[in-house]
């Protein structure tokens, strides 16, 4: 059987300091409208630390989708670097490096693309509950 999407949403943004906030904003509006109000804390959490990581460490502009299959919500964001994300043993008393093991503890998996026309895309699954009927 063949898995569907759903639907999708996209949408670019400028390496600035508003685009963590854009971002978080559209992906609450989307899952809103789209009837998936339990999963907006968490995407908006991973969606905060995956832009923030390409503003800081990319610094080119970056693009956010959401695409709704099946049974999974896929976030995805694309920037300018080829340099994947790492993870890092922050302390307790670090104010940064714990974007991938947020990432990591919220998502049902996550990962990094290298693209052919550069860049790379940095990616992260939730699963959608079962009883999520679509808007049409």
């Amino acid at each position: 059987m063949a898995v569907q999407r759903r639907w999708s949403h996209e949408t670019h943004f400028a390496a600035q300091a508003t685009g963590a906030s854009l971002a978080r904003a559209f992906v609450a509006r989307h899952l809103l409208a789209n009837d998936l109000a339990d999963l907006v804390d968490d995407l908006q959490l991973v969606v905060s630390e995956l832009t923030t990581n390409a503003m800081l460490h990319a610094q080119t502009p970056f693009t956010v989708s959401l695409r709704a299959f099946d049974a999974t919500l896929r976030l995805e964001v694309v920037d300018g670097s080829n340099d994947d994300p790492t993870q890092v043993a922050a302390t307790h008393l670090d104010t940064r490096g714990r974007g991938v093991t947020i990432v990591e503890a919220l998502s049902r998996d996550w990962g990094a693309l290298s693209r052919a026309t550069g860049g790379k895309s940095v990616w992260a699954e939730f699963d959608i509950p079962l009883t999520y009927t679509p808007v049409l």
